[in-house]
């Protein structure tokens, strides 16, 4: 093989190999997870619309048009492509952690963002949590491997995305589950997301405070978003 054709590859495997390549892999997976958590809430929050007129109600419309035959090689290459990222951003924030512990033993004693430092402290655990439980929810909703018995066993018309949703969340234990998953979704998306600006290299006195709210508020409310839809069930304010 010629040197043309190997230099490339070993300048992307040295690029990796130094701690900024991680972060940027970090970054990279992170922008395209966040804007998976958002499309995915946007499309969960649909379960609060009234139906049609003709008794369908939107987020079952919505479920169908995903599943639909023209858009099921989308959707499995979507699906892949978030695997791969999932996968990649769990490697990279392994190996960052190991650097980071190697090159410091014994952490820093003052910690002058007490909120940033219990995030950053929790990204190691809360992260396979949030991986633990999106392994679950699949199984139990989309899957429906585990879990409630699904709403079609029960003489609801299938696919009933809705009826799945909300017969799952009548469960305490799930629904308690998932809340909790939700707030360790919160400090994660809060910490990863200033963070990664800081990583970058994006870092001033004067917009770090700036970037810290915006990132607390915009995992805040994808917190109360998703931890909307199992209260307003349990609540029996969702039939």
């Amino acid at each position: 093989m010629s040197t043309i054709a190997i230099n490339p590859i070993h300048r992307v495997v040295r690029f990796y190999e130094a701690p900024i390549g991680k972060k940027v892999i970090m970054a990279f997976t992170g922008v395209i997870l966040f804007g998976y958590v958002v499309a995915h809430l946007l499309g969960n929050l649909q379960i609060f619309l009234p139906p049609a007129d003709n008794g369908e109600y939107q987020i079952n419309h919505y479920a169908a048009f995903l599943h639909s035959s023209g858009n099921v090689a989308l959707l499995t290459a979507a699906r892949l492509f978030l695997l791969i990222c999932v996968g990649m951003h769990i490697l990279a924030s392994v190996q960052l952690w190991r650097l980071k512990r190697e090159a410091r033993p014994v952490a820093y004693k003052k910690k002058d963002d007490a909120s940033a430092s219990y995030a950053s402290r929790t990204m190691m655990w809360s992260g396979p949590i949030i991986a633990a439980f999106v392994i679950f929810h699949v199984l139990h909703l989309t899957v429906g491997a585990v879990g409630p018995t699904p709403a079609a066993e029960l003489g609801i018309n299938s696919p009933d995305v809705r009826a799945n949703v909300i017969h799952g969340f009548q469960n305490p234990a799930i629904s308690a589950f998932y809340i909790f998953a939700m707030i360790l979704l919160c400090m994660h998306l809060y910490h990863g997301l200033w963070s990664m600006f800081q990583s970058l290299g994006i870092s001033h006195p004067r917009y770090t405070p700036i970037l810290k709210k915006g990132a607390a508020i915009f995992a805040i409310l994808i917190a109360i978003g998703n931890c909307s839809i199992p209260i307003a069930v349990m609540a029996g304010l969702v039939k």
